[in-house]
């Protein structure tokens, strides 16, 4: 772990598998999700509206290599030496025939300074055919499966919608980890019906997995949404935090987790113009800023009460939605080991 973090973040884990600094450029494929087209489900997750996460060069009227020289030429701008990773981030990036798929992966890493692939997916769209050809690829050039698992809890998944059970994360990702893959998880921070303990017990379920890395971020109401109506209707049977409430929230989150695991990061920021609720105003960057605060405040970090009994790990939590957590003080921690890509957990 960085000494100067107190939690271990993705750029450190970037920095054991590159010698130079990587970019990801985000792609929209083309591809759907079959919580869509009618093959498991129809309207998709109740919270997702993909504009609200697509970059605005993203186009998938675009070939593969176009959108990644668009990506490319709008960082190489002001970091010309950067490299880059081909991010299939748009819908579910393994859900289609095959040969197309892996024609549109290795499209992208033909493109000139592109040194690895991250392709976001559900846990029931990678058939072993897929998982075959991600490890035959991985020992090539680096490569990430990033699973959108959401929450640990079933219900709260029934709720959302997503047609897939915290099981068949579970599953899937340590299929992937034992093909030395590196391995992402998506969790969404106050779905609602989740209490804030029930938030907190993710970490632990989720540090039993064999994850390379984490995302986390704030529930938001986006236009055009199923949730969003939810919303209008219920509001009463939402919790939405506010910037400080979240920032006391990822820090016991983070205590609970894993210390070997990244937390590629904390809070997400959809466009205003879809957005409509929270409206913190805060740019990602500055949550993240006040959560490293709160962590030296507290003088806590990453891991601290990891592998406890779920009676202990709870203490000093956030004891309801509507308020903050005490200050935590604890010794230092000992020094963590550096994380390993082909590490078999």
């Amino acid at each position: 772990m960085n000494p100067q973090k107190p939690y271990r973040d993705f750029a450190e884990f970037l920095r054991t598998i590159f010698p130079f600094k990587v970019q990801k450029i985000s792609v929209n494929a083309g591809f759907t999700c079959p919580n869509r087209d009618g093959s498991k489900g129809r309207g998709g997750c109740t919270y997702c509206n993909n504009r609200s996460f697509s970059p605005g060069y993203g186009n998938p009227s675009r070939s593969v290599r176009e959108q990644m020289n668009d990506g490319i030429t709008f960082f190489s701008r002001k970091y010309p030496e950067m490299k880059y990773l081909a991010y299939f981030q748009s819908y579910t990036g393994t859900y289609g025939n095959p040969e197309t798929l892996i024609a549109r992966y290795e499209e992208a890493l033909t493109c000139p300074g592109v040194v690895g692939l991250i392709v976001g997916t559900r846990p029931d769209c990678v058939p072993d055919a897929l998982l075959d050809c991600f490890e035959a690829l991985g020992k090539k050039t680096f490569v990430m499966l990033e699973y959108g698992v959401e929450s640990t809890l079933n219900r709260t998944l029934d709720r959302i919608n997503r047609q897939h059970s915290y099981e068949e994360s579970a599953e899937m990702i340590r299929k992937t980890a034992a093909r030395n893959i590196a391995t992402g998880a998506h969790v969404i921070l106050g779905l609602p019906g989740e209490t804030t303990d029930e938030i907190l017990s993710h970490a632990g379920t989720l540090s039993r997995l064999p994850l390379t890395a984490l995302k986390l971020h704030q529930l938001q109401i986006i236009k055009g949404t199923v949730m969003a109506e939810e919303f209008r209707l219920k509001p009463e049977s939402f919790h939405l935090f506010s910037p400080d409430e979240y920032v006391d929230l990822c820090v016991d989150f983070a205590e609970r987790l894993k210390p070997d695991i990244c937390i590629e990061r904390f809070t997400s920021q959809s466009p205003k113009e879809l957005l409509i609720a929270p409206a913190w105003d805060q740019k990602n960057y500055v949550i993240t800023e006040k959560i490293v605060k709160r962590f030296r405040e507290r003088a806590t970090r990453q891991g601290r009460l990891y592998g406890q009994q779920p009676d202990e790990g709870v203490k000093g939590a956030v004891t309801s939605c509507n308020s903050s957590s005490a200050a935590h003080t604890s010794p230092a921690a000992a020094p963590l080991s550096p994380p390993s890509l082909h590490r078999r957990k």
